[in-house]
């Protein structure tokens, strides 16, 4: 197998590089281990999550970083140990996680929940593995990681679609899942952006009975619609939704993350027993609320974060097999700093994928 190719990408060497500043450079990539594979990478889809790294929003970053965590491409080294069957030529994916402990005795890695494991964790990029070397993303030509967090793409999805949906797509979909949404539950969706359009569409291929998009205005509402979504809030035009619409939902997944959000009227939403899960990741502190919102009706509040192996094979499939597509931008990876630019902008609708042209010409 051929191993002369180098690995190159977009770097982010200071907090600049969060406004268009990335330079394109060689980097060394982790070691290679007979656990891993490399990736020929075709598309790469652009997250939230690589603006607030760039920049350092969420704590100091491991400059240099390669951002970019929705990988796609052609399986070119695989190792003797890879798990999963995979074998050089495979159209795969890497989503937010490379690396948990997965030992048996851990508690979260034992039961499939890989995301949550407590001893260790390697994020694709701007994180470290346990030899200490770092971890580095998908904005360039190559990719280098544990197999346990590869996966095959099925046929039915072109890459382009996929890859979104390693992040985005099952950050939305897995607190539908834990959950229980399907047949009988009501689900509203707040912030119709790239993870509120993928939470529409996986509420709507579970099957519930009703699923209400929530925004600040009605620009999105035709497009909320045509996702799946069957009502429509707009906070800051519908006089007293709250009030119209208390009590009508049994879950709700909160895509956004700011400090001025109306986080009391959104839990009178609820319905006894219902939950509120926030999936939006903050710079800043949520907003307060009063304890009695949640008391009188044994509502909870929690969280949800990307998710797991399992999660993420069966989120696949269930999309390959119900056609779901992501709504999607795509910009060559050439143009990765105007792209990220444009995405901290809001211009996306609703996923934005950088396309290798150089190593995409059949996916």
């Amino acid at each position: 197998m051929p191993t002369d190719y180098k690995f190159q990408g977009w770097l982010g060497l200071n907090k600049d590089s969060a406004k268009g500043q990335m330079v394109w450079r060689d980097y060394d990539p982790k070691p290679f281990e007979e656990t891993d594979v490399d990736i020929k990478i075709s598309h790469c889809g652009i997250c939230g999550s690589d603006i607030h790294t760039l920049r350092s929003g969420w704590a100091p970053t491991l400059y240099p970083t390669v951002v970019g965590h929705e990988i796609v491409g052609t399986a070119v080294r695989v190792g003797s140990k890879v798990e999963g069957g995979l074998k050089v030529g495979d159209r795969v994916g890497v989503g937010a996680q490379s690396l948990s402990c997965l030992k048996p005795d851990c508690e979260q890695c034992s039961n499939g929940i890989e995301n949550y494991c407590q001893n260790h964790q390697t994020i694709t990029y701007n994180s470290k593995y346990p030899d200490g070397s770092k971890s580095y993303g998908g904005y360039g030509d190559y990719w280098r990681g544990p197999s346990h967090f590869v996966f095959k793409i099925p046929d039915a999805l072109p890459s382009d679609v996929a890859a979104p949906m390693l992040c985005g797509g099952v950050t939305a979909f897995s607190p539908l899942l834990h959950h229980k949404a399907g047949p009988g539950k009501r689900v509203g969706i707040i912030g119709i952006g790239g993870l509120g359009h993928f939470g529409i569409m996986g509420a709507k291929v579970l099957g519930v009975d009703k699923i209400v998009a929530i925004s600040r205005t009605s620009a999105k509402k035709a497009d909320a619609l045509k996702m799946g979504a069957d009502d429509f809030i707009a906070t800051e035009e519908d006089k007293g939704w709250n009030r119209k619409h208390r009590q009508s939902l049994d879950i709700i997944i909160s895509t956004v993350s700011s400090p001025k959000m109306p986080l009391q009227q959104y839990l009178s939403l609820l319905r006894v027993g219902g939950a509120f899960v926030q999936i939006g990741a903050p710079e800043d502190n949520l907003p307060s609320f009063n304890g009695f919102a949640i008391l009188g009706k044994r509502c909870s509040i929690s969280g949800s974060s990307i998710g797991s192996p399992k999660e993420i094979r069966y989120m696949l499939d269930l999309f390959a097999e119900k056609g779901v597509h992501t709504w999607v931008n795509r910009i060559p990876m050439k143009d990765a700093n105007r792209a990220i630019v444009d995405m901290e902008a809001g211009k996306a609708r609703y996923r934005t994928v950088l396309v290798n042209e150089n190593h995409a010409s059949r996916l």
